[in-house]
């Protein structure tokens, strides 16, 4: 069994790093952090980092270094750490290659109908995570795992990361966590895209930090199995998604707080 896999049978798990790739050193240097953060906690990690952020804003967003050399630095983080690696897959093209490096395929919320780009990623064998839309019920996510399903893959994860709530805003429903558990796959809360404030910012997403550990909470409250995360050693400084970005520093009292919340239940 993949170690991605195993994570997800080892008690709540963490999927955390940076929002998109900035660089090779920055990318190693938070992935060593978090290791050592997750290995004091005992939490299982695996590094999440987007080598292109296609769903922008603007044109004149971040994106990330590429699909090629973005590959190369996430394959440098599993070689120096030994951590499993996560990333986004936008195109059905991109399957293929990814899957040589990654151990998760990621597709984005946006894309979480897209057929051929589901199937293709569950066709690689790898551990498939699927954002749920922002405009999808929890109930419709079931046609999503039939998908990763009818490709022989029973490895597939589901993702809540809040549901449009007027413009400019979401809200989660906590109903989704047992809804989405039902179909029998593992149910993630996405707790930095929750506090989003999608295009918010005019060019960019807008969104508030500071809600991150209450809706990890009570994700974790209502059964999710895993969380996820992005992190920065200095989120005013990041190249995407600033505003709704968990300050590495805070990492180890959520996540304390949260096994708490886990041992209760």
């Amino acid at each position: 069994m993949p170690t991605a896999a195993r994570s997800f049978s080892s008690g709540l798990f963490l999927i955390a790093g940076p929002c998109v790739l900035e660089s090779r050193g920055h990318a190693l240097k938070l992935a060593k952090r978090l290791g050592i953060i997750c290995a004091r906690l005992g939490a299982p990690l695996i590094f999440k980092a987007s080598f292109d952020k296609a769903n922008r804003s603007s044109l004149q967003s971040y994106r990330g270094p590429g699909l090629e050399a973005g590959l190369a630095i996430l394959k440098a983080v599993k070689e120096e750490t030994g951590l499993p690696v996560l990333s986004d897959v936008h195109e059905t093209g991109q399957v293929e290659r990814a899957a040589e490096v990654l151990d998760v395929l990621q597709i984005p919320a946006f894309l979480c109908r897209q057929t051929d780009l589901i199937v293709a990623a569950a066709r690689t064998g790898k551990p498939v995570n699927i954002k749920k839309g922002q405009f999808m019920a929890p109930a419709e996510m079931g046609n999503a795992v039939a998908k990763v399903l009818s490709a022989g893959n029973a490895c597939v994860l589901l993702t809540e990361r809040g549901t449009t709530f007027g413009y400019n805003s979401l809200v989660v429903d906590m109903r989704s966590i047992p809804l989405m558990k039902s179909f029998g796959v593992p149910v993630v809360i996405d707790a930095s895209h929750s506090v989003q404030r999608p295009g918010g910012e005019g060019i960019s997403s807008g969104g508030d930090r500071a809600f991150i550990p209450v809706i990890a909470r009570a994700a974790v409250a209502a059964g999710a199995d895993g969380v996820f995360l992005e992190v920065h050693d200095n989120p005013a400084r990041s190249l995407s998604d600033k505003h709704n970005t968990l300050i590495i520093n805070e990492l180890e009292e959520l996540w304390e707080s949260l096994l708490r919340i886990r041992e209760a239940l």
